[in-house]
């Protein structure tokens, strides 16, 4: 197809289309009403967005007030568990009473109220109790008070308490939570006159124990302080004296546990690093020990303060001592008067700071036969596992093998303090076996797994203890 044979073809078509076209000979005035027509519908767009974003303002701010029907817009919640169950507790029933305290919640917000956007303001009618009762000494009251700052809207637990019967003027706050993830809420008050109470979901077991127990079997236990079945509420009575060490709380529903942790509060009766007690105990554990003072005061120290044992009463034996990536570093044990023992590997100084390498409840019979091992971590920073392992041997041992995940037994190869290294992938199991000159078993022990989570006592999970 040539360009004049399509010029010839198209040229008269197109000329008389162009014909046919009316165009006015002066077109801009219609132009004009057009865009005039445009700019005042434009106009009229942003007034009405700017009245509709004035009057979100003044509704977010609480200024504008926001009708009832409104729905809010959830922020935060409260646990659902505490919040959809009905109220528990002898108050309940105490209209008046509860009527009054939302008169004073109203009056004196218990939680702050202002923010840079506004101030939450307090849905009083809509107050509810979630707990209340009178325990030995206390009315307890645990009420869920609705917040709204405009379209958002929060809910707070909040804890009052007064003295036993007290009126609402004499309830105090106590504390509270906003949006907590766990569907426990706990208060503890303690000197004098002491108490704590945990509040679970309902039909559900509440313990509070205290002072912790290491059996001679090798498991940890607590005082029994107070037990709550099918309540889902406890309640503790506490010494007016500070407690050797802080509560423990468990909240469990047949093997579903919601939540298990310390109560927090204080104080704690503290180890005494420069009594008499404890200056015997370190000459007790200096000897044959090859370690600077200023370590092992630092190593038995941190024993005992991660273990809540006393001086008094309780026995420290170094097992070995020798150094860590060029730092002091020692084995040791500590053992409450008839209880359990527990191995405690920790390295460190002055100038980087001092680490804990193991933690292992044991059975106290045949502890003295048994190899330890734990396995070293990095000194990068990151203290991620490498692989290697540090492994004692228990004295009169004349060799140590080491099996991983059902390979053959290896051979450790032990220096002159009875100590030496093997290799177990992290993540693979190992057993370290010791035997004696005449080829018997001394003790068999497993490896542990690294404790990426040293909070709690020794003993209180798997990875801390040998007996199941």
């Amino acid at each position: 197809m040539t360009e004049d044979f399509v010029s010839s073809t198209l040229s008269p078509a197109l000329r008389q289309a162009a014909h046919g076209v009316d165009v006015p000979e002066d077109p801009w005035p219609m132009f004009a009403r057009r865009e005039r027509r445009h700019q005042r519908t434009r106009l009229i767009r942003t007034a009405v967005a700017a009245a509709v974003g004035v009057a979100l303002v003044g509704v977010q701010a609480n200024v504008v007030p926001l009708p009832g029907w409104a729905p809010g817009i959830a922020v935060a919640a409260a646990p659902t568990a505490l919040l959809d169950a009905p109220p528990r507790g002898a108050l309940v029933g105490d209209h008046a009473w509860l009527d009054a305290l939302r008169k004073r919640i109203s009056a004196e917000p218990p939680v702050r109220t202002d923010t840079p956007v506004g101030r939450w303001r307090i849905d009083s009618d809509r107050i509810r109790m979630v707990y209340g009762s009178d325990q030995p000494g206390h009315r307890v009251a645990l009420v869920a008070v609705p917040l709204r700052l405009g379209l958002l809207t929060k809910k707070a637990l909040v804890w009052y308490v007064g003295p036993a019967g007290g009126s609402a003027d004499q309830m105090r706050y106590g504390g509270h939570s906003e949006g907590a993830d766990e569907p426990v809420m706990t208060l503890m008050q303690a000197g004098p006159g002491g108490f704590a109470v945990v509040v679970g979901p309902p039909d559900s077991t509440v313990l509070i124990t205290g002072e912790p127990r290491y059996t001679a079997r090798g498991t940890l236990e607590y005082q029994n302080l107070a037990t709550a079945d099918d309540t889902g509420v406890g309640f503790a009575v506490l010494p007016a004296t500070p407690l050797p060490s802080e509560p423990v709380v468990r909240v469990s529903r047949g093997d579903r546990v919601f939540y298990q942790g310390g109560l927090g509060g204080g104080p704690y009766a503290a180890i005494d690093p420069t009594g008499p007690e404890m200056d015997a105990l370190l000459t007790a554990a200096r000897r044959g020990a090859s370690l600077d003072d200023a370590s092992l005061r630092t190593f038995v120290e941190t024993a005992l303060q991660d273990s809540r044992l006393p001086a008094a009463g309780t026995t420290v034996r170094v097992r070995w001592s020798g150094d860590e990536h060029g730092q002091a570093a020692a084995l040791l044990t500590v053992q409450p008067t008839g209880g359990g023992v527990i191995a405690y590997a920790m390295h460190g100084d002055e100038r980087t700071g001092w680490w804990t390498d193991l933690r292992l409840l044991l059975p106290a019979e045949g502890v003295d036969r048994r190899p330890v091992g734990w396995r070293v971590r990095s000194d990068d920073g990151t203290r991620t596992p490498t692989g290697q392992v540090r492994v004692i041997a228990p004295p009169g041992a004349a060799r140590v093998t080491v099996t991983v995940d059902g390979a053959p037994p290896a051979p450790v190869t032990l220096d002159a303090s009875s100590a030496g290294s093997a290799s177990v992938p992290p993540d693979q199991p190992a057993t370290l076996t010791a035997y004696a000159p005449d080829g018997s078993v001394l003790g068999v022990t497993p490896l542990p797994p690294v404790e990426a989570d040293m909070s709690g006592l020794p003993g209180d999970r798997p990875a801390t203890r040998l007996t199941p």
